[in-house]
């Protein structure tokens, strides 16, 4: 019987050799982990509460104050003075500041003016008028909204192009008066639009009223004593204004109420002396009323003698 060669058998086991370690890899070894995500990339960190545009006092003159932030203490304000939202800026009686937003607005702050700043962005601008009256001219033609809202009421004006005035007692009388362009004033669940050359009066819990034109004069009446000789020198100013003016008497700022009455104390040297009172609205229109009056302390005041019909 023939010899039957080994060969076959030899390669066969070579063969199941080379194919167990190819089956291990396939089937019995750990699945590789998945490849991570590509990491994001970082995001820039921006602040919500920084403004898109410069807010600068541009003048002043007179005592001027800046507030910082809603707690903040007053401080002396300089020309150039930066403002962020929740700032504030307060003029003193015979002082005046101006307020430039870029290219888009500048806001003039008359005497005894107090206003808080808020939104800064490249669609829009509000400014809150606690009290007083400030004139701005607005340059948004289209592209930038300027917004002015009065405390202690829900009045608001805005316009994106013209020249208006808001004034406010701080008690709720905001008056509106538009020298170009339109402004829309809201309040009391009622929108007007006040046109070059009108006005529109909003008194406390009512709307505003229908704008009318700028009447060519301004209503303000003074009452003094009746003697232009006093021997006291306190003396008692009275007066009625057209309702939403500014008045001043000797250069001080008077609230007037929602009729426009007001009445303020002054204090006489002795001598002759020079009382003026002035009043504004915010159509440009002006009045004023002086009074000489004289202030001698060596005149006593009349007596009765008691035993004269005695």
């Amino acid at each position: 019987m023939p010899k039957r060669s080994s060969t076959p058998f030899v390669l066969g086991l070579v063969a199941i050799a080379a194919v167990i370690p190819l089956a291990w890899w396939l089937f019995l070894r750990e699945p590789s982990p998945p490849p991570l995500p590509p990491k994001p990339p970082t995001a820039a960190k921006v602040d919500a509460g920084a403004p898109s545009h410069e807010l600068k006092l541009a003048e002043i003159s007179g005592t001027v104050e800046v507030r910082r932030g809603l707690d903040g203490g007053w401080e002396p304000a300089a020309p150039g003075t930066r403002l962020s939202p929740s700032d504030g800026v307060r003029t003193t009686n015979g002082s005046y500041a101006v307020l430039v937003g870029e290219e888009y607005w500048e806001v003039k702050m008359e005497p005894g003016t107090e206003v808080g700043i808020g939104e800064l962005s490249d669609s829009i601008s509000r400014l809150l008028l606690e009290k007083g009256m400030a004139r701005a001219k607005v340059k948004g033609a289209g592209r930038h909204t300027f917004e002015v809202r009065a405390a202690q009421s829900d009045a608001v004006a805005s316009t994106d192009g013209g020249v208006f005035t808001m004034a406010t007692n701080g008690q709720g009388t905001v008056a509106v008066g538009a020298e170009s362009g339109e402004v829309v004033f809201g309040g009391g669940g009622r929108v007007v639009i006040v046109r070059a050359g009108q006005q529109s009066l909003m008194k406390p819990g009512q709307a505003p009223s229908e704008p009318e034109p700028i009447p060519s004069s301004l209503l303000l009446k003074v009452a003094l004593p009746g003697r232009s000789t006093l021997n006291t020198p306190k003396v008692l100013v009275k007066g009625t204004a057209a309702a939403g003016a500014m008045v001043e008497v000797q250069g001080a700022v008077v609230q007037a109420d929602e009729q426009g009455r007001f009445e303020t104390a002054v204090t006489l040297k002795e001598g002759k002396n020079r009382v003026q009172v002035k009043a504004r609205g915010v159509g440009g229109n002006g009045a004023q009323s002086t009074h000489d009056l004289e202030l001698d302390t060596t005149v006593k005041a009349p007596t009765i003698d008691k035993n004269l019909w005695k």
